[in-house]
């Protein structure tokens, strides 16, 4: 009833300036109290889950948080919001003591989160060192023979396309910033090997997950959010990359070539349906609002800088038009449970929100 009635109006916003403050709003309100994002798509007696622990889980709270203070922290840059800083220092202080973690973060989930902590130009990194580095070798942790790392402990066998978007930005800005090298190396690394056979034979089309002892793809080729996974991270570590590093070169290609694919798959609508390839497949504000993203940085290259403006553009247009009236941005698809296993719940996702507002805010 509640989500019924939350979507009455919905994408009636007046005008833009009135879109964004309202976004901006929700997402404020939002790093305090995150929505849970469930872990089981179960709407009845949901009391039986909460008490087996298996309707929430911290991992998947981190990429949601970590998304809304990339979101404010774009936003503050950009326009230098008092509040936002407010916002994002008061949720430092409440995670954060002696600079280090609270909870320290058991999963590769963790690591966007102390990337968006690190993202943050006006706090002292040294003294938040033990959060980076602590991050930095949970990922050490779970690098295996080929060099790349996994994505859990217990999935040591197969790469999937979410820890691109976990790690590679954090690794990239990390190694930057305490001259670790091997960090940037890492980052490539997960990249171009993903690439080498994670992707549709000569389609740039990433898929769920690859073996790295057979190098065959496992679950489904398509899948919208996880091009977003792989957008983000090849953006942020393309875009942090110092342009007399050789490796700039060779993420460039990567962005031309993915962006050439991702624009086929656009809707006329501006959005990006949960399988790409199948536009009769719901829309997902979560793919949209990641790949707006990607193509508001990917613009900056000539040769490719007029479609993808046209594509964020488009993407931003429909954003706004699944926004509730409440600044929530609706329709983004629930969690992926298992390789193969994705959620059939579409309803609100704060890791969409930061990154529509990344967007807006560029």
């Amino acid at each position: 009833m509640n989500t019924w009635q939350s979507r009455i109006h919905i994408g009636r916003h007046s005008d833009s300036l009135s879109w964004h403050n309202i976004v901006l709003e929700k997402s404020q309100q939002w790093l305090h109290h995150t929505p849970t994002i469930k872990l089981t798509d179960t709407k009845r007696l949901i009391i039986i889950d909460i008490l087996k622990g298996n309707y929430k889980r911290n991992t998947i709270q981190h990429w949601q948080q970590a998304a809304l203070i990339l979101g404010l922290t774009d936003c503050y840059n950009k326009t230098k919001n008092r509040q936002c800083q407010k916002e994002i220092d008061a949720f430092v202080k409440s995670n954060f003591q002696n600079g280090d973690w609270k909870v320290p973060p058991t999963e590769i989930d963790g690591v966007i989160l102390a990337y968006s902590v690190l993202n943050i130009d006006w706090i002292n990194h040294q003294e938040y060192k033990p959060v980076y580095d602590s991050a930095y070798q949970l990922i050490l942790d779970l690098v295996g023979t080929d060099g790349t790392a996994a994505y859990r402990s217990y999935t040591t066998d197969y790469r999937f396309v979410d820890t691109i978007g976990f790690i590679c930005p954090f690794l990239v800005l990390y190694g930057l910033k305490f001259n670790k090298p091997e960090a940037l190396d890492l980052a490539v690394k997960q990249i171009t090997t993903f690439n080498e056979n994670g992707m549709f034979p000569n389609t740039n089309i990433p898929c769920h997950t690859y073996n790295i002892t057979t190098k065959l793809p496992v679950g489904l080729f398509g899948w919208g959010r996880g091009l977003g996974w792989y957008a983000i991270g090849l953006i942020d570590a393309w875009s942090i990359l110092p342009d007399e590093n050789p490796n700039k070169k060779v993420l460039e290609k990567s962005v031309v070539a993915f962006a050439k694919m991702a624009l086929q798959f656009q809707n006329e609508n501006g959005s990006w349906s949960w399988i790409v390839l199948d536009k009769t497949s719901r829309m997902d504000s979560s793919t949209t609002a990641t790949l707006a993203w990607f193509f508001a940085n990917a613009a900056s290259l000539e040769s490719i800088s007029s479609d993808c403006n046209s594509a964020k553009e488009k993407a931003l247009n429909y954003l706004k038009s699944v926004t509730r009236r409440d600044g929530s941005i609706d329709f983004s698809q629930g969690d992926t449970k298992a390789i193969g296993i994705h959620s059939n719940e579409f309803d609100i996702l704060p890791f969409t929100q930061g990154f529509c507002l990344r967007t807006l805010y560029f």
